[in-house]
């Protein structure tokens, strides 16, 4: 704050700008001010005499503290106080006085009102409000089954260790796993082909030869693949991308008339969750049991990665169709006319034993 002739000049500059009538008027206004004070701080310091002598206060209150000189200085600030309070007339007509002698040219920018903060909305607090189960991760349809405890994807296909085999240098044995895994991962768990559609991913891993057969017998079977796990168009949907798998592949050597290599042994259990199209609430689980073997070898100057004897069991399916695609049976689906044979096994088994027709199984 100014002081001493610095506040006289800006004060004298001030008035200057003000007309006789309405400087007559703000300094009795100030005058009026200052006796009102003097007033207030008389009966303070009484009270504070009193409090004291009573021992009401606790302390020294302003008792014997030195009386405050009202002078020049709070009659400038009361005229420039009323000023500001009674139409903004300094920010309006000299700006250069609130802005250390600098001149604004441009209008004065409008004195903004005091934010307010909207009432709020009761519908928006009701919606920010957390809600039981807000935030919970919503449930697995894998939960409670073994499959909850599965590699998800392709990292359930483990491979053994590449070693070279059955004539096979080492380098060649770990081509063929990765084209292997790569086979598995198209026909367990390509999505358009699971739902119906085209095999493309895996008719393109194979070798001239085995797909122009592949595609043959495709045909012949009205869509269906071999070695390619499917379910009929329009019977399902996949509840989730997750598709869970375990499993082994064995390294073992094979021997023919014609040629020697290596044979892979695959075994795995692969778990799919599903729901009728647009009815989510009818998720179940589908275990299939896909078997078989490939063949690695040389031939031509090439490697070549020949599946054979692929197959694969499913439940729960329905034992009325021989189409060669898995029609899952929902909770709510009829009673087929082909009923089930054997005792219940376990679809979850790794282990177990090939069954012929359609068999019975415990729940997924």
């Amino acid at each position: 704050m100014p002081h001493g002739d610095d506040l006289d000049a800006r004060f004298n500059e001030l008035v200057a700008q003000i007309d006789e009538e309405q400087q007559r008027r703000m300094r009795a206004a100030a005058v009026k001010g200052a006796k009102e004070q003097r007033r207030t701080d008389r009966l303070a310091r009484r009270e504070s005499r009193s409090a004291r002598l009573s021992g009401e206060s606790g302390g020294y209150g302003d008792y014997g503290s030195e009386p405050r000189r009202i002078g020049r200085a709070w009659i400038a600030m009361a005229v420039i106080t009323s000023l500001i309070t009674a139409a903004g007339v300094i920010v309006a007509f000299r700006p250069d006085l609130l802005t250390s002698g600098v001149v604004v040219d441009d209008p004065p920018a409008p004195i903004a009102e005091p934010a307010v903060e909207p009432a709020g909305n009761p519908a928006d607090e009701a919606a920010e409000e957390p809600t039981e189960g807000a935030g919970e991760e919503p449930t697995s349809p894998f939960a409670g089954s073994p499959a909850e405890k599965y590699a998800e994807g392709a990292a359930g296909f483990a491979l053994p260790e590449a070693k070279a085999l059955g004539g096979l240098s080492k380098k060649d044995v770990a081509k063929g796993l990765k084209l292997t895994r790569e086979l598995m991962a198209a026909a367990f768990l390509d999505k358009k082909a699971l739902l119906g559609g085209k095999p493309s991913a895996f008719t393109k891993l194979l070798s001239p030869d085995q797909r122009d057969w592949f595609l043959r017998d495709m045909k012949k079977h009205k869509g269906s693949a071999a070695f390619v796990i499917q379910f009929a168009k329009g019977t399902a949907e996949l509840s989730t991308d997750v598709i869970k798998v375990r499993g082994r592949v064995k390294l073992g050597t094979f021997k023919d008339r014609w040629r020697r290599g290596v044979e892979l042994r695959l075994n795995h259990i692969v778990v799919y969750a599903v729901h009728r199209p647009g009815r989510p609430d009818t998720t179940i689980r589908v275990v299939a049991h896909p078997k078989g073997r490939v063949w690695l070898y040389r031939e031509e100057g090439r490697l070549v990665a020949w599946p054979l004897d692929w197959r694969a069991s499913s439940t729960p399916a329905s034992c009325d169709t021989r189409d060669g695609f898995i029609h899952p049976v929902y909770e709510d689906s009829p009673r087929g006319t082909v009923a089930p044979t054997g005792a219940p096994v376990d679809p979850y088994e790794l282990e177990e034993d090939d069954s012929e027709g359609c068999a019975a199984t415990q729940g997924t």
